[in-house]
């Protein structure tokens, strides 16, 4: 059985950075495609970055393009997603998720196999 564990969420200031940790057992994390995503209250689950099974290719939403980055560790079993400059808007719950597709990257909650039970980050002004 799968297990997703995130950690690193919490209170932070507007223009602050935050690092967010998930930690991935009980599969071949090496196979997994890996994603983050996120969701605002009385909002959608949305798309927030996303990174190949090699680390070679990574995706974002244009929301944290140019601030935000996403690494993996094969090694550790863990992705990470970095946060800078943050704002308000980025106060939501984030979860950390995996996909077994072959391919491409995990871009798109319904191609999900295994998500995180997510962590709050909350960004205040």
């Amino acid at each position: 059985q799968v297990q997703l564990v995130e950690s690193g969420g919490g209170l932070v200031q507007a223009g602050g950075i935050l690092r967010l940790s998930c930690s991935v057992s009980g599969g071949t994390f090496s196979r997994y495609a890996m994603g983050w995503f996120r969701q605002a209250p009385g909002q959608e689950r949305e798309f927030v970055a996303a990174i190949s099974w090699s680390g070679g290719s990574t995706s974002f939403a244009d929301s944290v393009k140019g601030r935000s980055t996403i690494f993996r560790d094969n090694a550790k079993n863990m992705v990470y997603l970095q946060l800078n400059s943050l704002k308000p808007e980025d106060t939501a719950v984030y979860y950390c998720a995996a996909s077994s597709r072959p391919g491409g990257l995990l871009t798109s909650p319904r191609i999900v196999d295994y998500w995180g039970k997510g962590t709050l980050v909350t960004v205040s002004s």
